[in-house]
């Protein structure tokens, strides 16, 4: 298993993976020098950067997360929810099938290993609120702001 960091504009960025796909991606707490990208890893690093930029609004990186059938289907799910949009819990749980499981989804959501890539941070409560993040309520609302379509100028 490879590992590269990037430096985010909200974190250090760690990649896992290997010639069968990236296995994980977060975001750490905690600074970590960053090397040399392996050459597996490559391709990701680059999109990531491409992404922060505000050049990249959809990932084309072969994926190899490790989770129960459930987990990836909710994942699969994730994937489909467009750049710049937000959807609920809820409605998460209403396209796979069953509007009952709810904590299922939110938990197989929590559990997501592909930070960003797969965009669970896209998911939030029924009333609007920023409910539940992995990578803290600050992170996600970044996010959210920076794959916003109005983007709103500096006024100082």
């Amino acid at each position: 298993m490879e590992i590269a960091y990037l430096q985010t504009p909200i974190g250090i960025s760690e990649f896992k993976g290997d010639e069968n796909g990236l296995v994980s991606v977060s975001v750490l707490n905690y600074e970590v020098p960053i090397g040399i990208i392996p050459e597996v890893l490559e391709d990701a690093v680059y999109q990531f950067r491409e992404y922060f930029e505000g050049q990249r609004r959809n990932f084309d990186l072969k994926l190899s997360p490790v989770g129960t059938p459930f987990q990836k289907k909710v994942w699969e799910l994730l994937q489909e929810i467009p750049y710049g949009k937000t959807i609920s819990y809820l409605e998460l749980s209403k396209r796979l099938g069953d509007p009952k499981a709810i904590r299922a989804v939110a938990a197989a959501n929590g559990k997501n290993p592909l930070w960003i890539i797969v965009p669970c941070h896209r998911v939030i409560g029924s009333n609007g609120d920023l409910t539940g993040y992995a990578g803290g309520l600050h992170r996600k609302k970044w996010l959210l702001e920076h794959e916003s379509p109005a983007k709103q100028m500096a006024l100082f």
